[in-house]
């Protein structure tokens, strides 16, 4: 058996989400988060993206409507990370947040990026991020690459849009 290698233009192209209330997802991803509702597929399950792409994010409640979140402490999804292009728009995205006084959990430098970490209304783990470039990224002495969870500066993101 080859041995096998995911070629380097791989991506993760969308996530779908079951959700429990489709109003109130879509006010949190579209009307807080603002990505744009390309369709909605009857009463029941809507796609929203940045940019124009056909979806990057499903949310449907054809097995959950009206149903609790997931219980922390079994498997599924841990989080659903979302990219920004650079660290302005994760400043202006976090003042948002911040402004509207939605819950944060967390905020890490984690060396290769920055990223701020919440919950979406159904309890699914969400991280608003952007990655530095990658000739900034941190190398142990040997050259592997270093990564770490450091508190985020959030005064100096807040600057970025200053």
């Amino acid at each position: 058996m080859e041995d096998y290698v995911v070629p380097a233009q791989t991506r993760i192209g969308h996530v779908h989400l079951k959700v429990s209330d489709l109003k109130r997802s879509l006010d949190f991803y579209n009307g807080l988060l603002g990505f744009e509702v390309v369709m909605m597929y009857g009463n029941d399950a809507a796609f929203v993206s940045g940019g124009g792409y056909h979806h990057h994010i499903g949310l449907n409640t054809w097995h959950s409507k009206g149903m609790p979140p997931a219980p922390g402490n079994a498997p599924g999804l841990y989080h659903v990370a979302i990219s920004y292009p650079t660290k302005k728009d994760l400043a202006i995205i976090f003042d948002r947040l911040r402004k509207e006084r939605y819950p944060i959990h967390g905020a890490s430098d984690h060396g290769v990026s920055e990223a701020i970490y919440l919950e979406d209304p159904d309890g699914n783990g969400i991280e608003l991020y952007w990655d530095r470039p990658k000739e900034q990224w941190p190398h142990n002495k040997d050259g592997s690459l270093e990564m770490y969870t450091r508190a985020l500066d959030l005064n100096s993101l807040l600057n970025e849009i200053n």
